[in-house]
């Protein structure tokens, strides 16, 4: 699959509040598609026959997929032209939905749900195109606002498939998600601007460049490190937390668990303030700030634990989302004022490597708190910033 290397680009057009919105939008309702199963594991896992010590691969293997689509599918974003690709990578996660929503067993769901995740990277090309349609002085404004809109889909997606869960069970909510995707295919079809990007590389030449460009690009490397450890910790707590809730110490009902979910949903507030500190130029303070702010949140849920505080235990769900986005936004403006011509492959890159991060949280989460309880998670929930901080102060000492 290649492009033409005659053909003469056209001009990219410049964004508006209305596309913000759309691709905001998008984002989020694309996003959603990878958590909705979190707060359901112990829905899903009896039905399709997952026993509770692996009923965390309903999370893992999505995750897995989404890296995967992230270094096989987003790359092409840099040569093939992207309205074509993005509708392609929507429509296949519909499909993908109606199949989870109708598996029987473990097999076909799991299958399922790692197309979801390849499909569902396609959000790593809507926000690289905001990117190139803004200019410099308020690009991390942009992808903060882009940004915003994804995180409300990851923090909403556990509340309404909490709460729907109970009305239409667990099989309603990915069948509701497939038909709004849908919706949002044809919407995309008729207002997202085309874009042909100027690279004429092969597929092939496109995949063996990533590994150049990880080599060659320290800022890539060190902004997904930090990332790789704070999104082990965001995935590895929301994991988990239904768990706990769900237990005999707290008694929560899957629309009491929504309702906890819910209140993390104002992390996303984090996106838009953190472009504004990127684009004023305090990347540097507000990752140092990010990481503490992340290690703190386990802190607060230690304590949460330990005197069945849901109160205690909302503030850390704030705390772990609003760092964990705020960083996400750092490092994206930071790679985007790099060569615009591999921003794809940039951003794939960076978001690949952290939600291998993710991956792992979620591995880990139902073994610990299965086999030691909630003490477990916060022992590596405070293990894994503590890592990120320690590699924060090379930076520092760089930098001296």
């Amino acid at each position: 699959m290649t492009s033409t290397p005659s053909a003469i680009p056209a001009p990219h057009p410049k964004i508006t509040p209305a596309l913000t919105i759309l691709l905001a939008c998008a984002c989020g309702a694309i996003a959603a598609n990878l958590y909705y199963a979190q707060p359901l594991i112990k829905l899903i896992g009896p039905d399709v026959g997952l026993s509770p010590h692996v009923a965390s691969l309903v999370v893992t293997l999505t995750q897995i997929g989404y890296g995967c689509g992230l270094v096989l599918l987003v790359p092409l974003g840099d040569i093939v032209e992207n309205k074509r690709l993005i509708t392609i990578a929507v429509a296949v996660t519909s499909v993908a939905l109606v199949l989870t929503a109708l598996a029987p067993t473990a097999l076909p769901f799991l299958g399922a749900a790692l197309f979801i995740g390849f499909s569902s990277s396609v959000i790593q090309m809507l926000v690289p195109l905001a990117a190139s349609m803004t200019d410099e002085a308020n690009r991390g404004r942009t992808v903060g606002n882009v940004m915003s809109g994804l995180m409300v889909g990851i923090l909403l997606a556990r509340p309404i498939s909490g709460f729907l869960s109970d009305i239409v069970g667990w099989r309603g909510v990915f069948a509701l998600s497939a038909a709004f995707m849908i919706v949002l295919l044809l919407l995309l079809l008729r207002f997202l601007p085309r874009r042909t990007p100027s690279g004429s590389h092969s597929y092939p030449e496109l995949l063996r460049s990533l590994w150049t460009i990880w080599r060659a690009t320290p800022l890539l490397r060190r902004r997904a490190f930090y990332q790789f450890f704070l999104f082990a910790d965001f995935s590895l707590f929301w994991t988990a937390v239904p768990l706990e809730l769900a237990g005999p110490d707290f008694g929560y009902s899957q629309s009491q668990i929504a309702l906890f979910a819910l209140a993390g949903a104002a992390g996303a507030l984090s996106a838009p303030i953190a472009g504004r500190m990127a684009d004023a130029g305090h990347t540097r303070l507000g990752t140092g700030a990010a990481i503490a702010g992340v290690f703190a949140s386990f802190v607060l849920a230690w304590l949460g634990g330990h005197f069945l505080s849901i109160a205690l235990m909302t503030l850390a769900a704030l705390a772990v989302d609003f760092c964990v986005q705020a960083n996400t936004v750092f490092g994206q403006r930071a790679l985007y004022m790099l060569a615009p011509q591999i921003r794809n492959r940039l951003n794939g890159l960076y978001i690949a490597t952290f939600f291998l991060g993710g991956a792992v949280g979620s591995a880990v989460a139902s073994p610990l708190h299965e086999a030691f309880g909630w003490p477990a998670i916060v022992a590596a929930g405070l293990a894994f910033p503590a890592l990120s901080f320690l590699y924060f102060l090379t930076e520092e000492r760089e930098k001296a």
